[in-house]
């Protein structure tokens, strides 16, 4: 009879120590590490408008907006992820490396992390406190969902709004607050 081989899992702190040198951003989620897929141009595009789009609202106040590279670490959940947007209001740890009590978190869905965006993610996400908004915008199509917390933040209830073609969504994070709609988020994308 063979042996069952036990995996070791990876502490948090050995993924953070490690990330650093990896070859590819990877995410981490109970011990594990999954490396993240290559970004289209389309993508990158989406999520540096997204980035142009509300980092003015940011001038002047003490919010921190971040785009691919900082990680969002959610120790609840032993995850740690790459969020495409993330901003963050004065109340974070402001770890080198990560961030973990963001207003709001954006995913540029693709066909191979949509589905980890959208319920995976989202089971992690929602329960963040500092956590208003998440905005899930299509890479391959013009489309997009806006999740906005009732109430305060300690509120369950969270509403879903998809933005039609004259939609505009203003986002309030404390002192931040930027209107987005679809002609601004898929500018130069081809979309």
């Amino acid at each position: 009879m063979g042996m069952a081989v036990k995996r070791e899992l990876l502490s948090v702190t050995d993924y953070l120590a490690g990330e650093e040198f990896a070859p590819r951003k990877r995410e981490y989620r109970a011990g594990e590490v999954y490396p993240m897929p290559d970004s289209s141009a389309r993508h990158n595009r989406i999520t540096l408008n997204l980035y142009a789009a509300i980092d003015a609202a940011t001038r002047g106040t003490t919010f921190e907006l971040f785009v691919l590279d900082v990680k969002l670490l959610l120790s609840a959940h032993q995850a740690i992820y790459y969020p495409d947007v993330m901003l963050v209001g004065p109340g974070d740890d402001n770890h080198p490396l990560y961030r973990t009590s963001p207003c709001l978190i954006v995913e540029v869905l693709s066909p191979s992390t949509a589905g980890i965006d959208e319920r995976e993610k989202w089971r992690h996400y929602r329960g963040i406190p500092s956590l208003r908004y998440y905005l899930l915008i299509d890479s391959e199509k013009r489309h997009a969902r806006i999740r906005s917390r009732e109430g305060d933040k300690d509120s369950e209830g969270w509403l879903e709004q998809t933005l039609d073609e004259d939609d505009i969504v203003t986002l309030t994070c404390g002192p931040v607050s930027a209107s987005l709609c679809l002609d601004d988020i898929y500018e130069r994308s081809g979309l």
